[in-house]
Formats: C-alpha cells, sequence, structure tokens
C-alpha cells in the first residue's frame, strides 16, 4: 500500500472508526485525525442521557484510550479546524496555517444543532445539545426548581425532558406537530412515551411554533404563535440538526442537505470519502436518497470507507437502526419506516412492553420495540430479508415473531 496518508477530518464516532478500521486493515502509510475540540474522543449518546441525570459522573467514556491511538500509530491533531481543501492538489489547510497531503481524505465532521432564529435568540439561557461542552453547560443550569421549556419532542427533546424531570425541574415541552417522535415513529409508540413523560410531570403543548424569546439580560419565557407564553429559566432547543457541508461544497463536491455519498462511502471526487451525519446517500438502482442520524450508520460507513479505500469489497450493508431511552424505557427501531405503511402492534402498551411492525407490501419494513429486545433481534434480522409476515400471527406476542414468516426474500442481502 501507499505510504501517504490517510486525512480523517473529525473525531466522532464515525471518523474515529474510520481509523480504527484501516489501522486493523494494516495500512502502511499514515492515518491522521484531525479534530477541532481538544481532549480524548469521548461518546455522544450520553450527552443527552446518563450525563444529565442526578448523581452522574462527570467523566464521558472515551471512544478510544489514548494509548490505542498511540499503539496503532494512529496521529492525532487536537485543537485544530480544517478551513479548506484543495482537491486538485490533494491537501487540505489547517487553522494555524500548516498544510496536510492526502492520498484519500475522509470527511467525518458531522452535523451542528439548528438553532433557534426567532426574536430573543441570543439571550442566555438558550441551550443546544451536541457536543460535551453543551452538555456540561446545560446540566449546571438544570437546578431542581427551574422552569425547563424544551422546544421539540424528537429523542434530543424528551431525553432531555426525562434528565429534567428526574432532576426536580418544571419542565415543559413545546411541539409543532400533534404528537412526539412524529418523524421517527407511529402514533401507538408517540402516545406511549408522552403518557410515560406525563406520569413524571413533563406538560406537553402540541401545535406550538415559537415565536419569540423574551428576558431581561436572560431568558425569562417563551412565546408561541397564539400569544401563550411559558415561564423558562433554562430553553432547550431540540429542533434538528444540519450537516457541516461547508468544506466540501467549497471544494466542489456534490452537496444536497448533505454530502452526496454511494454505497463505498465515497463522494463525487474520487480521493475523498465522507461518513457520518454529513452524508446523504445515495444508491439510485436501490431507490436510496437519505440522509441519516444515527451512530450505527455512521459506522457502517466508516466501515466501508475504509474498505474501500484499501480495496475490499462492500457487500453486507447494515439495516438502519435507532435506540433512545427515557425515564428508564428502552426503544429500539430497525429499518426505516413511512407513514403510509400498515401498522401491526404486537402485545399491549398498557403492558409497557410491546412492539410495532410496519408491513409495506406485505413485508416487513421497519419495526419499533419498546422494552421487548427478543423482537428487535428477531425482527432487524426480518427487516434485512425482507420477509413477508402475516399480521394476524405477528400480532399475537405469544407466538414467537418467526413463526409469522410467510417468506424470505433474501436472507442474505
Amino acid at each position: 500500500m501507499s505510504e501517504e496518508a490517510i486525512v480523517i477530518i473529525g473525531a466522532g464516532h464515525a471518523g474515529v472508526q474510520a481509523a480504527v478500521r484501516l489501522a486493523e486493515l494494516e495500512w502502511a502509510g499514515r492515518i491522521i485525525v484531525v479534530e477541532e475540540q481538544d481532549g480524548p474522543t469521548y461518546e455522544r449518546p450520553p450527552l443527552s442521557k446518563e450525563f444529565l441525570k442526578p448523581g452522574a459522573s462527570d467523566e464521558i467514556a472515551a471512544l478510544r484510550k489514548e494509548s490505542y491511538f498511540e499503539d496503532k500509530r494512529i496521529e492525532r491533531i487536537t485543537g485544530a479546524t480544517v478551513t479548506g481543501i484543495d482537491a486538485g492538489a490533494r491537501s487540505v489547510t489547517l487553522s494555524d496555517g500548516t498544510s496536510l497531503g492526502y492520498f484519500r481524505l475522509i470527511i467525518a465532521t458531522g452535523s451542528q444543532a439548528r438553532a433557534l432564529t426567532v426574536p430573543g435568540s441570543e439571550l442566555p439561557g438558550i441551550h443546544l445539545l451536541k457536543t460535551r461542552d453543551d452538555a456540561q453547560a446545560l446540566r449546571r443550569a438544570m437546578r431542581p426548581g427551574a422552569h425547563v421549556v424544551i422546544i421539540g419532542a424528537g429523542y434530543i427533546g424528551l431525553e432531555v425532558a426525562a434528565a429534567a424531570a428526574k432532576l426536580g425541574c418544571t419542565t415543559t415541552v413545546l411541539e409543532f406537530q400533534d404528537r412526539v417522535m412524529s418523524r421517527v415513529t407511529s402514533a401507538p409508540v408517540s402516545r406511549h412515551f408522552e403518557q410515560l413523560h406525563q406520569e413524571q410531570g413533563t406538560r406537553f403543548v402540541f401545535g406550538a411554533a415559537v415565536t419569540e424569546v423574551r428576558g431581561n439580560g436572560k431568558v425569562q419565557e417563551v412565546v408561541t404563535a397564539d400569544g401563550s407564553a411559558y415561564a423558562a429559566d433554562v430553553v432547550v432547543a431540540g429542533i434538528g440538526v444540519l450537516p457541516r457541508q461547508a468544506l466540501a461544497e467549497a471544494a466542489g463536491i456534490d452537496v444536497k442537505d448533505g454530502i452526496l455519498v454511494d454505497a463505498d462511502s465515497r463522494t463525487s471526487d474520487p480521493n475523498v470519502y465522507a461518513i457520518g451525519d454529513v452524508t446523504r446517500l445515495i444508491i439510485k438502482d436501490q431507490g436510496i436518497n437519505r440522509r441519516l442520524e444515527s451512530i450505527q450508520s455512521a459506522l457502517a460507513q466508516a466501515v466501508s470507507a475504509a474498505n474501500s479505500i484499501m480495496g475490499l469489497t462492500n457487500t453486507k450493508h447494515e439495516v438502519p437502526w435507532f435506540w433512545t431511552v427515557q425515564h428508564g424505557v428502552r426503544l429500539q427501531t430497525a429499518g426505516l419506516r413511512l407513514p403510509e405503511d400498515d401498522i401491526i402492534v404486537r402485545g399491549n402498551p398498557k403492558d409497557g412492553r410491546f412492539s410495532v411492525l410496519y408491513l409495506r407490501d406485505g413485508r416487513l419494513a421497519a419495526i419499533d420495540t419498546i422494552a421487548a429486545l427478543s423482537d428487535f433481534t428477531v425482527g432487524k434480522k426480518l427487516v434485512a430479508s425482507g420477509a413477508e409476515i402475516d399480521p394476524e400471527i405477528a400480532a399475537d406476542p405469544a407466538n414467537k415473531l418467526t413463526t409469522a414468516v410467510r417468506e424470505l426474500v433474501d436472507e442474505t442481502r
């Protein structure tokens, strides 16, 4: 293999996994990871979960120990920003003016939390949650008795709401849609988690469009389009993320709400790969055009990029899967549902343990499981195989999910 360098921009889950995979495959040249934050790499999921809970440790688990990078000869440049990519010269420029040449470049810049843009958005007391620093600032702010207003009822918003309630905060969630997690799940799952949060004292306001944040020197209330005002000492904006694609776009690499990549994570520049939240996967012959905010997807893309660089063929493609924990209840999802999918509820939500199957043309396209790990494990495999499902058999939790299979399209796809 070439003695030249592979430069990886970003040390989140995707960037670190790409470096690890290249080391495992014994890339002979340099592996250089450039990270704008100082300090060790760290796990991202705990930032909105365990880290915010009462009595949580100040420590955030490292993705890899520093000794690992040293042992594998992975070079880390921390506290540095890549300011430009010269695709013709195959080099990147850093914020200190130095440049790094590359044999192949991997962009793993991730995404950034979408900021509020309404009047008053500049007031102190408004928080985003994406980085370690964000989480530390939010934890300091969420004191017992504080009025916490969360804008957005997606995964992040609800995980923060659960932590705020446990900390003894007065918690209100403002959501523009008519139910929680509407973008990622169906009504039965949404209603289950809505009730779970309400039992812990959280108030939901649906159909709420935030128009202004008011305060004298710091945030004091959040105003919605109907004129309602909600007292707030702390405001958390959980209104989605934006791909950090500016570097690629400036370098002439194709972007469209994400850096466009193929199944091997290669961009429109054959010497440049992109992985993780910053990407949009395009596989035309399969009708795939999507951007996923998923650690599991990021890890799979990191492996596919490293394999491609090393000349290996990528044959296995992971079924997208996601998870969240709220008030100790775990929701796991495999596959990607569509609003028009047929819904099969397996079990009784009142029991606190059930699954929801999403059938498309009779085949299992996705599954949500609530405290039902066995269904998730089996369901993920059935989604991958394109299993045709008998709805009546599948709806009864007394039946093993495998007994509902009528036909498998491809057990290895």
